[in-house]
């Protein structure tokens, strides 16, 4: 065989659906990770990806670029994630949230659903509990997601802002929890559709979620989590009543039980 051929036939390789799956990381090399990697974790030494440790999953091309799930996993057995930083890496503010978790979390079955507002590689880089750090991603193919216009008018935003719902099921010996938040979570980037005024950012920054005293996990946002934000969550079951703690950009405070 030429070696000139053999390019040409690794990437025909990949691109086949039955290979494709069964590369190692889905990400693209993105210059702009490169230049925010030290800011962002501490250390400009690349995180390994290690599915073995836990895996993101998002769809390759997002349906709606302002209601973008992402869905981290681990497998039995996995070591524990004490803290995960999430990145959409071509985002205005790429850092979209940072998270802790509770032991009765683990292993991690967690979603929430962000904007994407260009093609980028969606990340998150967990730190475990003897201090290493472990990365995933996805690369998602969607754009105009921080600017798009809220769902609803400003006037339900106000009448329903701080609202919450929350069910719980349980699926093999796990409590599944889903957690809504009222909320428009305007990014700065997003008009008004009827004065067309770009809306000031204004978006939940502080969330935490416990049952009884033990802490489920805690999240510190920025503009890139979702209008009225999402969260699923698996966890041990637990004593006491599930109570939630909200905090906004603008200084508003919502606290439920449920």
């Amino acid at each position: 065989m030429k070696l000139a051929l053999i390019p040409a036939l690794v990437m025909a390789l990949l691109a086949a659906p039955g290979l494709a799956a069964d590369v190692a990381n889905p990400m693209q090399p993105s210059a702009l990770w490169d230049d925010m990697r030290l800011a962002v974790i501490g250390t400009d030494e690349e995180p390994p990806v290690d599915p073995a440790v836990f895996d993101l999953d998002a769809p390759p091309r997002a349906d709606n670029p302002a209601l973008v799930p992402v869905h981290i996993t681990q497998p039995p057995g996995a070591p524990a994630i004490t803290a995960l930083t999430l990145v959409v890496d071509g985002n205005p503010a790429p850092v979209a949230a940072e998270f802790t978790f509770g032991a009765a979390l683990m292993p991690l079955d967690f979603e929430v659903r962000v904007r994407v507002d260009s093609y980028s590689d969606l990340r998150a880089i967990a730190t475990l509990a003897d201090g290493r750090k472990v990365m995933a991603g996805r690369f998602v193919k969607a754009s105009g997601g921080c600017a798009a216009p809220a769902g609803k008018s400003m006037d339900q935003v106000r009448a329903t802002m701080g609202q919450m719902r929350f069910r719980e099921t349980e699926e093999a010996g796990r409590q599944i929890g889903t957690l809504m938040i009222r909320h428009p979570n305007f990014s700065g980037l997003q008009r008004d559709q009827v004065t067309l005024l770009t809306i000031p950012a204004e978006f939940i920054q502080v969330l935490e979620v416990k049952q009884g005293a033990a802490p489920l996990f805690a999240m510190e946002a920025g503009i890139s989590i979702s209008e009225d934000p999402v969260f699923r969550f698996a966890h041990a079951p637990g004593e006491g009543p599930v109570t939630v703690h909200a905090q906004d950009t603008d200084g508003r405070v919502w606290d439920q039980s449920f």
